[in-house]
């Protein structure tokens, strides 16, 4: 006699709801918190975790409950301190709404300082790629102040400091250049007046006055 519906056993679920301290308010690193749990799954069981907005959900078949429980301790044990898991560049740029290019400008001048490095070997590709990662708390910390109007209003004022200065030190240059082509002719109109003195100092010597 086949199985019903009901008859047979139920897949092995659980969930795990992301807090906020841990993705940031974004939906982005929430992914990423997804990847990283992943990549510490063996690769049979990985795609059996996925995330739907904060949580967290391991299902498998009912055979696998040796596989489940093992994949589950992983997790639980890894989310103990997943809020502690570097911010990566395109999850800092989600969670702080900036561009690549602030990233790169504020990174740079240290306003967001580097907690070092990542180096990681994409699917597909020869070589590995290495960035830059974040530390959480100083990104919670950047969000909670709300600095990044403030840094935009700066660079706005140096970039226009920035065009006065290349504006007037090209006027100068300009200047310069004039001056310089003009100098020979102010040259030729010096030697003429000596000249006419000579002339004249000649013609009265001669007693062409008297």
């Amino acid at each position: 006699m086949p199985k019903t519906e009901d008859d047979m056993p139920a897949d092995l679920i659980e969930a795990w709801t992301l807090s906020a301290a841990a993705t940031l308010g974004s939906a982005v690193r929430a992914r990423g918190i997804l990847l990283e749990l992943r990549a510490r799954l063996p690769a049979a069981v990985r795609k059996s975790l996925d995330i739907n907005g904060q949580v967290l959900t391991l299902a498998m078949p009912a055979g696998s409950r040796a596989e489940f429980s093992a994949a589950s301790a992983v997790i639980g044990s890894s989310l103990k301190e997943i809020e502690s898991l570097p911010v990566i560049p395109r999850e800092i740029e989600d969670i702080l709404t900036i561009t690549t290019t602030e990233r790169h400008r504020w990174r740079g001048d240290g306003r967001l300082p580097s907690a070092g490095t990542r180096t990681v070997k994409l699917a597909g590709r020869a070589k590995s790629i290495t960035f830059h990662v974040f530390d959480p708390r100083l990104v919670e910390d950047i969000l909670d102040r709300g600095v990044i109007e403030e840094w935009r209003e700066e660079d706005a004022a140096a970039a226009l400091e920035n065009r006065q200065r290349a504006a007037f030190k090209a006027k100068l240059t300009r200047s310069l250049k004039k001056a310089k082509k003009a100098s020979p002719a102010s040259k030729d109109t010096t030697d003429d007046a000596a000249s006419k003195l000579r002339d004249w100092d000649a013609f009265k010597r001669d007693g062409l006055l008297r």
